[in-house]
């Protein structure tokens, strides 16, 4: 069995160990030793801790029954080591779980939400309450009280109990095991079962900072933040927002409505600039119609344009087809590549989508459609030479 120092004391950064038990395997290397500072990963939702052996990376830490293993690429030529965590992966670990317990405690008391998900990211952490919405007001109620509790600096402290004593202490969830049972308790506050490492005092968590939230699963995932992630995530916002308000040449606090006038301009252009584009598809459209060759009866209209998007080029071809007995083939070097479109208008007894199956046997393209229009991708090469035969193909059906 290993001791694991990090229950007693997770302040402790070094420590000597011996290694009991050392195992090689698909070239990696896994040590038992006989007691550890690194916490195994995702041990009650926790990240597991990085640092070394003896100077060696540890790659992966994880629990096998009583055991810590610990995983190494290198191999470690003493059995006596040197074990060493990274500090600043440890602190940001111990203030983003101690600020959930508080954070779930919150929710429990001032709303009867319970904590039913938690999890620590690389970059957030959330946690699911039983909660069906969450207002910004209670939100905000919720902050509030939990920075208090932060700045009143109330003691955390941790130990241990055995079931039939459980019922002595209020704790906001029960216990997944039946003996030798960890509380951590945030000084009459709140009392959790719980295995992870934690700080001293609710100081130590600096600030907690909800982010956003959203429904999930008929609850509430709340996203949030404690301690120096809180910090970094101030920071660049904070310049983002100055240097926002410098291109807007506009105060910080003004930011916001300046981008709505900004957004709402920018809509009327959109709308203005659709107008005109569709009006000059129409041209474009009356244009190739005049340039159009008849045979039996109807136009066809071959045509490759440079760098245009399908989207135009099918917004010519419906405008055509509404009032024309018409066969309009067209391609495009949109982006570098090669693309096509194909469509003929609805009084023709025509399918495109066969005609695309026997065209798909001479060139590589990719594509699909309905039996009126197909369109997809190919070579830039083949491009000419594709719209040659579905020309050839359709006119031996007329």
């Amino acid at each position: 069995m290993t001791y694991k120092l990090y229950l007693d004391n997770p302040y402790l950064r070094e420590i000597d160990a011996r290694i009991v038990d050392k195992t090689y395997k698909d070239g990696k290397y896994y040590i038992k030793l006989n007691r550890t500072i690194f916490y195994p990963h995702l041990s009650g939702g926790q990240p597991g801790d990085k640092g070394t052996i003896n100077g060696i990376n540890v790659i992966e830490v994880y629990e096998d029954n009583l055991d810590i293993i610990h995983v190494t690429k290198d191999n470690i030529h003493s059995d006596k080591v040197m074990l060493a965590i990274d500090w600043e992966n440890r602190l940001d670990n111990m203030q983003q779980h101690t600020g959930q317990h508080l954070l779930s405690a919150a929710f429990y008391k001032l709303y009867n939400g319970e904590t039913i998900g938690f999890h620590i990211g690389q970059d957030y952490v959330y946690i699911d309450v039983t909660l069906p919405e969450l207002t910004d007001y209670e939100a905000e109620k919720i902050e509030i009280y939990t920075n208090r509790v932060i700045a009143s600096n109330f003691e955390i402290k941790s130990y241990y109990i055995e079931k039939n004593d459980i019922e002595k202490i209020p704790v906001r969830k029960q216990p997944t095991v039946n003996s030798n049972i960890r509380i951590v308790e945030i000084d009459n506050i709140d009392f959790s079962p719980c295995a992870g490492t934690h700080l001293r005092s609710t100081g130590e968590i600096g600030i907690i900072k909800i982010r956003k939230w959203e429904k999930y699963k008929g609850n509430i995932r709340i996203e949030f933040i404690c301690g120096n992630r809180a910090l970094y995530d101030y920071r660049w916002k904070n310049k983002m927002i100055n240097d926002i308000g410098i291109l807007l040449s506009s105060k910080d606090l003004d930011v916001l409505e300046k981008i709505k006038i900004l957004y709402t301009q920018k809509e009327e252009l959109e709308k203005s600039n659709k107008s005109l584009r569709e009006e000059l598809y129409i041209y474009k459209g009356e244009d190739l119609l005049r340039h159009s060759i008849t045979i039996n009866n109807t136009s066809f209209i071959s045509k490759v344009f440079d760098n245009m998007d399908l989207k135009e080029i099918n917004f010519i071809s419906n405008y055509l087809n509404n009032s024309n007995t018409i066969v309009q083939l067209y391609g495009s070097t949109y982006e570098d590549k090669g693309q096509f479109l194909i469509s003929v208008s609805k009084d023709l007894d025509i399918n495109l989508k066969n005609i695309l199956k026997e065209v798909s046997e001479e060139f590589d393209i990719k594509g699909g459609g309905s039996p009126q229009t197909v369109q997809g991708g190919c070579s830039i090469e083949s491009l000419e030479k594709l719209l040659n035969s579905f020309f050839l193909k359709i006119k031996a059906l007329l």
